[in-house]
């Protein structure tokens, strides 16, 4: 789909929620903002899964404990959890596989056997330097016709609804 059908696309959805429920008295301009969060987000998420990270058969999900990793080092398995925005079962698995890949190891703290420590190892550290550059192509790419000032003033508005979110 070109981008001019896509915003069409986007525009006519606005319309017909509009056209839906337009005679009650919801806040509409609100709406189409956060869903058009939803939208974005959803859209670069698989658009990344298909492309840059499936060149690695890396998941979103994977790529952002690997990223945390990378760029804040070892850490406890529930920051990690926190920090990927997951749940601490949906970690467990993800970090199966990517043991599996060698690309993190998990060790018990000796001192708490309950605590697990999460870090990447040679290969996995490899592969973020090596996917991380890509990745922060296609970052650009998704922000291609945004001026670096309206680039500045999506990244304030997000975190201003992130704020608020929290």
């Amino acid at each position: 789909m070109s981008e001019s059908t896509n915003e069409e696309s986007v525009l006519d959805a606005e319309r017909d929620i509009r056209a839906a429920l337009g005679d009650r008295p919801f806040d509409f301009r609100s709406l189409h903002a956060i869903s058009n969060i939803y939208r974005a987000a959803a859209a670069v998420r698989r658009r990344a899964e298909r492309t840059v990270l499936a060149e690695r058969n890396l998941s979103w999900g994977g790529f952002t404990a690997l990223w945390v990793l990378w760029v804040w080092g070892e850490m406890e398995t529930a920051q990690l959890a926190a920090e990927c925005d997951l749940a601490k079962g949906t970690l467990t698995g993800l970090l199966g596989t990517l043991e599996k890949q060698d690309l993190v190891v998990r060790e018990r703290v000796e001192s708490d056997r309950r605590r697990v420590m999460v870090s990447l190892t040679h290969t996995g550290l490899a592969t973020i330097e090596a996917v991380f550059p890509r990745f922060n192509d296609f970052e650009a790419e998704m922000a291609d016709g945004l001026s670096d000032t309206e680039k500045d003033d999506l990244a304030r508005l997000l975190r201003t609804v992130i704020t608020n979110a929290d």
